[in-house]
């Protein structure tokens, strides 16, 4: 008969050696510690701080007034244009920032083909805001 006097009976171990863990995470903390002052900008610059709250005031942009009338004339601001002229004018107003809205005001005889053309023409001049003038009529 055998006596163990160790306590070691060969068979597997229960405990788990840490050794090797705290070896590796002793480097991975040196290398933290030298690595995050270089990670600092060494120019140093004055931000503007960002406030949600506060919002920018948007000036008022007047908008582009298209009349229209019956025989296909057309009035850009209360002046006369041509198709080219109104072509020009658009391409123009299309590059501001922020852009005018085209406000499109046409006799109700006017042939839609014309209203069309002129809405066409806008688009390709990348006019993105164009809206209808109508007339209230009022009820009673």
């Amino acid at each position: 008969m055998a006596v163990s006097l160790g306590g070691n009976s060969g068979g597997p171990m229960s405990e788990i050696n840490v050794t090797p863990l705290v070896d590796v995470m002793l480097v991975l903390l040196i290398i933290f510690m030298i690595t995050a002052p270089l990670m600092s900008h060494s120019i140093t610059i004055d931000l503007p701080t960002a406030n949600p709250k506060t919002k920018d005031e948007d000036l008022p942009v007047p908008p582009i007034d298209l009349a229209i009338k019956e025989d296909g004339s057309m009035f850009l601001n209360d002046h006369p244009a041509t198709e080219a002229e109104l072509k020009a004018q658009l391409a123009v107003e299309a590059q501001k920032s922020p852009q005018p809205e085209l406000q499109i005001r046409a006799d109700k005889s006017t042939e839609f083909k014309i209203v069309k053309k002129v809405i066409g023409d806008a688009k390709d001049s990348g006019m993105v805001h164009v809206g209808f003038m109508t007339h209230d009529v009022p009820k009673g």
